[in-house]
């Protein structure tokens, strides 16, 4: 599943060629992806212009003018691309063969700019377990997004906001930080590197770093520093190529070379003066990835 520094880095590929643009002609070549499109899907879209490309948690927001907002949410195996409107060249290197078929095209966006360059924007989803909806109001008020906790990116999340989300839970840290109505848009990779980084055990009770206690406003501290570095070290990277995800020019994302422990049992940790391995256990049903000997 695609995780937040992935959806970004789609909001950000697709951002110059659909902002300010005017839709042209949308077409879905299916009733449905994991939901139904909704009723008069292509007919509320064609004709209208793109105000903002925006992105919350996971989910990418289309900002229609005079029109619903659009959720779109990338599932496990969806992708955008642009191409010409005139041929089917995709801009980008490849790293590896695009595995898409053009049979698992299922909404085409026709888009022409306010410079008047004609583009299309294609929504290939094998699997169809992603989905767009309409957000009639405002979209933090939608099901799909309302009660979503604060981004982890920027300077909002700090070491006392952290606390103050963690204090009193008992669950262990890391079943805590995958909780979307604390954090929005943490997943399984980031928030296994970000314990790395912060030297803290995904087993620990989450409570323990939200004391008054000296050392735990020192361990809360390094952990909102580190979830906040390893996302943007992730969305600088070009996100994870991980099975099927792609960004929106068709090339693949770097940060797995970057993994420090995610997906890399048996080896040695990487942390200077450790002597420790990483180890994979299960915790609800996910594989965790972590250093017993420095993560405490």
């Amino acid at each position: 599943m695609p995780e937040l520094p992935e959806v970004e880095t789609v909001r950000r590929g697709l951002q110059p060629v659909l902002e300010g643009a005017r839709l042209v002609k949308v077409k879905a070549r299916r009733p449905d992806l994991r939901f139904p499109f909704p009723e008069r899907f292509s007919e509320r879209l064609a004709g209208k212009t793109v105000t903002a490309l925006g992105r919350r948690a996971k989910y990418l927001t289309m900002h229609i003018e005079n029109g619903p907002v659009l959720i779109c949410h990338l599932g496990m195996s969806g992708s955008f691309r642009i191409e010409a409107a005139e041929s089917s060249d995709v801009p980008g290197a490849f790293h590896h063969e695009r595995p898409k078929s053009a049979a698992h095209d299922h909404v085409v966006f026709d888009v022409v700019s306010p410079s008047d360059e004609r583009s299309r924007v294609i929504f290939n989803d094998p699997r169809r377990f992603g989905f767009m909806l309409f957000a009639e109001g405002a979209p933090d008020t939608h099901p799909m997004l309302a009660g979503l906790g604060i981004e982890p990116t920027g300077n909002a999340l700090g070491g006392p906001l952290l606390a103050s989300l963690l204090k009193g839970r008992r669950s262990p840290l890391k079943a805590a930080l995958l909780d979307q109505r604390l954090i929005a848009g943490l997943g399984n990779i980031y928030v296994a590197e970000a314990l790395w980084r912060a030297g803290l055990s995904p087993l620990r009770e989450a409570g323990t770093i939200a004391g008054s206690a000296k050392k735990a406003k020192e361990q809360s501290a390094r952990l909102a520093e580190a979830i906040r570095s390893v996302i943007a070290d992730a969305i600088a990277a070009g996100g994870s190529s991980l099975r099927d995800y792609v960004q929106a020019d068709g090339s693949l994302g770097y940060f797995q070379h970057s993994f420090a422990v995610y997906d890399r049992e048996g080896e040695p940790c990487p942390k200077p003066g450790c002597r420790g391995h990483i180890e994979r256990i299960v915790q609800s049903g996910r594989s965790t990835f972590y250093c017993r000997a420095c993560q405490r």
